[in-house]
């Protein structure tokens, strides 16, 4: 549970732009009055299966085959989290970045609330929640991570209205990446052994840059560059 003091702090900083912080007993929400939006993961737990798991191309696409687990991977652009704790799931060790602080409460809110679940207490033990800018994190890492993942926010797909607009919620705190050209070239500067990009199916690669190869979904696309 976020301390009052600091509650206060974030509410005063995203008050201008219509937006408030609300903490009870079903965890932490943002809000601009009429909707809410908060992260929750229960709602995940039926993709958590392992028979689900192996279908996921995320995890396809970010598992280094031959190699054992638990691979390292850094969540440069996390969000809710979402995608980090389908691969922590699947066994991944996984490190979370979000550089705004707002997100990141809702986020650690999530976290904490999952450690009280017997499905997904083991799973968020592989999840570490970092509230910094990865593009200087990755240019000072003591360590060389398994993967990169990058998911610049892209507008979203959902047809739901509703979906639509909670989203707004989110762009009015975070714009779309508008340095993705940094991004990619600060999770390179990691040495990792692979980077995955999620862009939308026909979107463009990132920063213009073709990756090694592409997996494909109905909507979703996984672009890998692989540094042996």
């Amino acid at each position: 549970m976020i301390a009052e003091n600091i509650l206060a702090k974030y509410n005063n900083k995203i008050s201008s732009i219509g937006l408030a912080l609300v903490q009870n007993e079903q965890g932490l929400s943002l809000t601009d009055g009429e909707l809410s939006i908060m992260a929750d993961f229960r709602d995940m737990l039926p993709r958590l299966r392992q028979s689900n798991l192996q279908n996921e191309m995320l995890v396809k696409a970010a598992r280094i085959k031959g190699e054992a687990m638990p691979q390292k991977l850094i969540d440069a652009t996390a969000g809710f989290g979402e995608d980090s704790l389908i691969l922590a799931a699947a066994g991944f060790q996984v490190e979370l970045y979000e550089f705004d602080e707002v997100i990141a409460a809702l986020l650690a809110d999530a976290l904490e609330r999952a450690t009280q679940i017997p499905e997904l207490k083991e799973i968020v033990s592989r999840m570490t929640l970092r509230c910094e800018d990865s593009i200087v994190a990755m240019k000072n890492l003591s360590y060389h991570p398994d993967i990169v993942l990058l998911d610049p926010m892209f507008p979203a797909r959902s047809k739901s209205a509703l979906i639509k607009k909670k989203f707004q919620l989110l762009q009015k705190l975070e714009s779309p990446c508008s340095s993705e050209q940094e991004l990619l070239y600060a999770a390179k500067a990691a040495e990792p052994r692979r980077i995955v990009v999620k862009r939308p199916l026909k979107g463009p690669f990132l920063a213009e840059i073709k990756p090694s190869y592409s997996l494909t979904g109905k909507a979703i696309r996984y672009d890998c560059f692989s540094f042996g």
